[in-house]
């Protein structure tokens, strides 16, 4: 077993797969595709975490179905770029950050780093803010309570917990999304409200309204599920050969995360969006639910929004020390010891402790951590994705890989859309609407 082999929490998850994949991929389409399986349903589902079931909240409270169009952009912009993700580390077999570093030097991945080490730590603080949260909706537990645990919790399970625990426990996490989905049907949504609100764009020019439609972007398309999608694909050691496969994976991952975010929306636009009930984060929602959808549903969403957030706390911090000790050449890979990768190490408790202790400052603002942490993410992407297109389309990094001319289009649509979308609502900040 190379050391290399469980660098992360899903190749850690797949190390046995991958022993066992060439066989697995003699056996026919069905076995080859889940010899891959992987990295784009972890990436695509630990999007639907506290911050984004907070902004889906907010956005089916405030704006009913009417801004459902903007996720079904932002869940077509997480097929493109996830897909570039993996195709761009199954190619070159190199993670994002030692490319930059590569190709345009250390001031270059500097930059990159400074953006994805901000978006992260905004990230992680959401999930622990989801974290107690959530906690305190179920059992009333206090947040310093709660927040240590869980960062106790997941730094043991990913950094110390064996093959088939962590399987066990993160599949386990991943299946709470179904509380969602059966959170939206309880609540007996409008479905042609819920199609027109997907197919027609429409929405009020208003500094509020921008910010939630930046948000919704930020949240879905996070900028640590593209650094952390392509070192998945490159320690899981995939081939070019697996591109088919792994698309479907992307693709799969990608619609689950945005049909799960719908059934969140939906649930708010039948019953609080209605009743004119409006709500600051999740929890709030999960409150509201109970008198006009039944216990059952307003349960089933605070159990979603615990088990989301436990399953992002373990993946970000491991995505941020991935991409810090990746910057700087160094080991990074949890089955060394903290001599062999003392910046893996460092960076990754590092941030766990400075996001749980500022989730923990008695005046610490949950909601806007929660929610504008997902705008600053739609910021920050407008650092990383030129690079990501830089490089996927230069034939000396990706071969005959290389982003064709449809690829070069959807990616600078999807770039002048979260572009003028952040434009918008700078200028609409600046001007008091």
């Amino acid at each position: 077993m190379t050391a290399r082999a469980h660098g992360t929490p899903g190749r850690r998850l797949h190390w046995h797969l991958r022993q066992r994949q060439h066989l697995l991929l003699r056996g026919g389409g069905l076995a080859a595709l889940f010899a891959v399986v992987g990295p784009g349903l972890l990436a695509g589902l630990s999007d639907d975490d506290p911050a984004g079931i907070t902004t889906y909240s907010i956005l089916g409270a405030k704006y009913g179905y009417e801004l459902l169009w903007v996720l079904a952009l932002s869940t077509i912009a997480l097929i493109v770029f996830h897909e570039l993700g993996v195709r761009m580390g199954i190619v070159t077999g190199q993670g994002l950050l030692t490319l930059v570093r590569e190709h345009y030097g250390t001031r270059a991945v500097q930059v990159v780093l400074s953006a994805l080490v901000i978006a992260n730590l905004g990230t992680l603080c959401a999930e622990f803010a989801g974290v107690a949260a959530g906690m305190d909706l179920l059992i009333g537990l206090s947040r310093y309570v709660s927040v240590p645990l869980a960062g106790l919790a997941v730094s043991l399970l990913v950094l110390r917990g064996s093959f088939k625990y962590v399987e066990h426990v993160l599949l386990t996490l991943s299946a709470v999304f179904v509380a969602y989905i059966a959170s939206g049907f309880l609540a007996h949504p409008d479905w042609g409200a819920t199609l027109h609100g997907t197919v027609t764009p429409s929405m009020p020019l208003t500094r509020e309204a921008v910010l939630v439609a930046v948000a919704t972007v930020g949240t879905t398309l996070a900028p640590w599920g593209l650094v952390f999608i392509q070192s998945y694909a490159v320690d899981k050691k995939l081939k070019v050969a697996d591109l088919t496969y792994e698309r479907i994976d992307v693709i799969t991952g990608a619609v689950l995360t945005g049909v799960i975010g719908l059934f969140v929306v939906i649930a708010c636009a039948a019953t609080l969006h209605v009743e004119g009930i409006t709500v600051n984060d999740a929890s709030d929602a999960a409150h509201a639910l109970e008198p006009l959808a039944g216990n059952l549903a307003a349960t089933l969403f605070g159990l979603g929004f615990v088990g989301a957030a436990l399953l992002a706390a373990a993946i970000v911090p491991l995505s941020t020390a991935y991409s810090v000790a990746e910057s700087f050449g160094r080991k990074c890979d949890i089955n060394d010891s903290f001599e062999e990768a003392r910046v893996f190490y460092g960076s990754y408790v590092a941030i766990v402790l400075v996001a749980a202790a500022i989730v923990l400052i008695p005046s610490a603002p949950l909601i806007p951590i929660l929610f504008l942490s997902q705008a600053l993410n739609a910021v920050l992407l407008l650092v990383l994705l030129p690079f990501m297109r830089r490089l996927a389309k230069d034939p000396a990094v990706m071969g005959d890989h290389a982003l064709s001319g449809l690829g070069r289009g959807l990616t600078a649509v999807v770039f002048g859309l979260i572009a003028a979308s952040v434009g918008t609502l700078a200028v609409l900040t600046v001007a008091g609407l």
